[in-house]
């Protein structure tokens, strides 16, 4: 017999990145054919989880303005790229797209 009381060890989750691949769900056991197919419910779940995740982040990335600029600047950011990158909409990766706008920067300054 199982010990109830016994307790589970801790697992640490990793944060989630839209790097990271989703897995795809297991059939259920009892299939209904009104049932809408697996695959759409995947994606629908994964678009809401991407939105939800960007929009916490940007949400955290603009607190970041209450530092002074030369903090902003040791830390390696741009008062004016924080506010750009603010006011993307969600379905662009505001890391992806500052990435891309400080390689561009940078070959502008080097040519």
């Amino acid at each position: 017999m199982t010990n109830l009381n016994q307790r589970l060890p801790n697992t640490e989750r990793l944060p989630h990145t839209d790097e990271q691949k989703t897995t795809k769900p297991s059939m259920p056991d009892f299939y209904m054919p009104a049932m809408p197919p697996l695959g759409l419910i995947t994606a629908v779940e994964n678009g809401i989880r991407t939105l939800v995740r960007r929009w916490r982040f940007r949400r955290r990335f603009l607190s970041l303005l209450d530092y002074d600029d030369h903090i902003l600047e040791d830390m390696g950011h741009d008062r004016e790229e924080i506010l750009w990158a603010s006011r993307l909409p969600l379905r662009v990766d505001a890391t992806q797209a500052i990435l891309q706008r400080r390689q561009q920067r940078r070959k502008a300054m080097q040519q």
